[in-house]
């Protein structure tokens, strides 16, 4: 049995979104920090978008995976 490649892809830019995420929640307040990017927290906003991102990948992983499983149970019957 073969593994999508997108499942372990979107587990990695799915937790590496959240920890980005996470990261710019607690940091929001704090002007100093994001004062080189204009005030944006890019933090919160790319770990948003890794995070759609991964979780994205591992839905369409995980439906083309379903896909095949039902592809070979009609194989077998």
């Amino acid at each position: 049995m073969s593994i999508d490649l997108r499942i372990p892809m979107g587990m990695m830019f799915t937790m590496t979104g959240a920890i980005l995420f996470a990261f710019g929640l607690s940091t929001r307040g704090n002007t100093l920090l994001y004062a080189r990017s204009l005030g944006i927290d890019v933090n919160l906003w790319w770990g948003l978008v890794l995070l759609v991102f991964g979780i994205a990948m591992l839905i369409f992983g995980r439906r083309n995976q379903m896909c095949i499983a039902r592809e070979d149970q009609k194989t077998k019957s």
